[in-house]
């Protein structure tokens, strides 16, 4: 269970007893990741339902307001350093890792936030009461690409992303397979998760030649939004 509780501190602002927490157990916590998501989505959903008490556009504010602080931005964090570096680095490979290290929040970078949230509030807007289960499930799935990834993609640099290089094994993988199947069992649309976290990494490997934290917390909001988009669209078309 320490793994479990280091994977909530990590990834969540929900409260957690102190565990001593040393670079191994640390790594080793993303094997819990996916668990982590569930804690995430059930605040998200949580909010979404009390909000859809009230009125369908509270409903996606709620919502979005709770996603973002129950994860504290971690995640657009990255998918603003990693926007501000691909508009910056002019294909300089030393420069993007620069930009990327750079706390500061640039241009390319807000507008990545802004068009990001956007548009999660007008996904959710859209998502049925009844859809809620979804909200549960999608931060889930969407922290098993981090595992995928850091076993496909060799380290950017020395720093987060290093430290999870080869903790998925194939054994992980496969029992966070099992736990797609059976979500999708609930959420049918979460089929094209698969498709998602490969176009991710097929884009890593392409336009960055390996993966970084930050690439790991784009992903899992670029997944996320695309996951909402097809419980929006299998939604429509059921």
């Amino acid at each position: 269970m320490k793994g479990l509780i280091i994977a909530l501190q990590f990834l969540t602002r929900l409260p957690m007893p102190g565990v001593p927490v040393d670079a191994a157990s640390f790594a080793a916590s993303m094997r819990w990741f996916p668990v982590a998501g569930l804690a995430v989505g059930g605040v998200t959903a949580g909010a979404f339902w009390l909000g859809g008490h009230i009125d369908p556009w509270l409903a996606a504010l709620a919502a979005l307001l709770a996603w973002v602080w129950v994860t504290g931005a971690l995640h657009l964090d990255g998918l603003s350093d990693l926007a501000d570096a691909r508009g910056a680095a002019h294909r300089d490979p030393e420069r993007l890792l620069a930009v990327m290290a750079d706390p500061h929040v640039g241009s390319f970078g807000v507008v990545a936030l802004i068009v990001q949230l956007v548009a999660k509030l007008v996904l959710l807007h859209l998502l049925p009461p009844a859809q809620w289960p979804a909200l549960l499930l999608i931060p889930a799935v969407a922290r098993i690409g981090p595992l995928a990834w850091t076993r496909w993609l060799p380290s950017l640099h020395a720093g987060l992303a290093e430290r999870f290089i080869g903790i998925a094994s194939l054994p992980v993988l496969a029992v966070w397979a099992i736990g797609w199947a059976v979500a999708c069992w609930f959420v049918p649309a979460l089929l094209v998760a698969p498709l998602l976290i490969l176009w991710w990494g097929l884009w890593l490997r392409d336009k960055l030649g390996g993966v970084s934290g930050d690439c790991l917390g784009a992903g899992i909001e670029l997944v996320e939004t695309g996951l909402l988009i097809a419980v929006v669209l299998w939604t429509g078309l059921a």
